[in-house]
């Protein structure tokens, strides 16, 4: 969708802001760019609707050499989202947000139902926030409109300069999240840029590390904070790596212990039986449908009555997650519920429980695979226990 081949900018001053720099970005593809500043990412962002002209070399888009280009027509193809969002302060959210379809020709009421329809998927009902100024939302309010203006024309591709640097950590948290579900759903072709590498690596289905106007390496989150390609891109995604390849490491079915399993029905007297021959000190406990209902103690059971059945001492379980969920969310579960262990599941499905022991085990797997460029089944992991 997008091409860069052998890209140079070079200011008259001799200032070099980006330097033979030659990349793709597949259709449908989020690519972030980081590094710090003036390294050359938004220069690089801007070339590709000619708010930059290059000085060598050529740029693509969906096969078109954009030097060819009516940078008006371009422009029309191609969503812009920055930091100040620069909406009009005189144009209510839905005139603001239907701007784009009506410069198109499209007709007022037209455009307006359009704009409708994109602050509802945004997130902000266009009967509550339609009407309001821009002066009367909050910073993260105002950047969804600036996503929402920008996606108006349903354009294929996407730029965003820092769209969400100007907000707190909890409300730039929120954003990237719904920008994740937008485009889970929208599939844009989408540059990314920020200075931020733990927002760059939860966004990003790859990530440019910037040097000084080059590309230092281009890769998946995963393989740029387990196998940094150079002594410059492990000092720049930093020593806690490890920590931030947490976010981009999926929960795998390999990662899980397989607990007992009781159900809310079971005698006591059998399962008690069944957890003492297992040398359980706990079990799972599921539903007639086998779908999770939550944990039992040993203990528990042990003081009940032998003809009761699990259902009566079963305790409830909210720590759970689905599979493919990253290793972050499970230790952010662990903490919140102050629990030892999560069920995962597949749907309704119980597959088997996290243990803090396993998601580190299922980390030093992902960062050995990416090493070694091998799955994660085909690690084998030395312990203290292997010596």
């Amino acid at each position: 969708m997008i091409r860069f081949e052998h890209v140079t900018k070079r200011y008259a001053d001799g200032t070099t802001a980006v330097d033979d720099l030659s990349f793709e970005v597949a259709e449908g593809e989020l690519v972030t760019l980081v590094g710090p500043s003036g390294c050359g990412k938004t220069t690089t962002m801007k070339m590709v609707n000619r708010l930059i002209e290059p000085t060598g070399g050529r740029i693509f888009l969906n096969g078109d050499d954009i030097a060819t280009v009516d940078p008006v027509e371009l422009r029309r193809r191609i969503g812009y989202v920055i930091q100040q969002i620069g909406l009009f302060p005189h144009k209510t959210v839905l005139d603001n947000t239907a701007t784009v379809p009506h410069l198109l020709g499209r007709p007022r009421k037209e455009a307006r139902a359009r704009a409708a329809e994109l602050l509802d998927l945004v997130g902000l009902d266009p009967s509550v926030y339609g009407s309001r100024y821009p002066e009367q939302l909050s910073g993260g309010q105002r950047q969804r409109v600036g996503v929402a203006r920008a996606l108006a024309a349903d354009p294929p591709v996407l730029l965003m300069d820092e769209p969400f640097g100007a907000v707190d950590p909890v409300v730039r948290e929120h954003l990237q999240t719904e920008f994740l579900r937008l485009q889970s759903s929208l599939h844009k072709t989408v540059l990314f840029v920020t200075h931020d590498i733990e927002e760059a690596v939860r966004l990003g289905d790859r990530i440019a590390v910037y040097g000084s106007g080059r590309i230092e390496q281009f890769d998946t989150p995963a393989t740029v904070l387990g196998a940094p390609a150079t002594p410059y891109v492990a000092e720049f995604v930093g020593a806690d790596r490890g920590l931030k390849r947490l976010s981009v490491t999926p929960i795998e079915t390999g990662d899980l212990e397989q607990p007992p399993v009781l159900h809310l029905d079971d005698p006591v007297g059998r399962a008690l039986a069944g957890m003492a021959a297992d040398g359980a000190r706990w079990a799972v406990v599921l539903d007639s449908e086998e779908g999770l209902h939550g944990w039992v103690a040993a203990d528990a059971l042990g003081q009940a009555a032998e003809d009761g059945t699990v259902r009566e001492h079963a305790r409830r379980m909210e720590a759970w997650l689905p599979v493919g969920a990253p290793l972050k969310q499970a230790f952010s579960t662990m903490l919140q519920h102050d629990a030892g262990w999560i069920a995962v599941l597949d749907g309704d499905r119980f597959l088997g429980v996290l243990t803090p022991g396993r998601l580190h085990e299922a980390l030093r797997r992902s960062t050995t695979a990416d090493a070694a460029n091998i799955s994660r089944a085909d690690v084998e992991l030395q312990t203290v226990l292997d010596a």
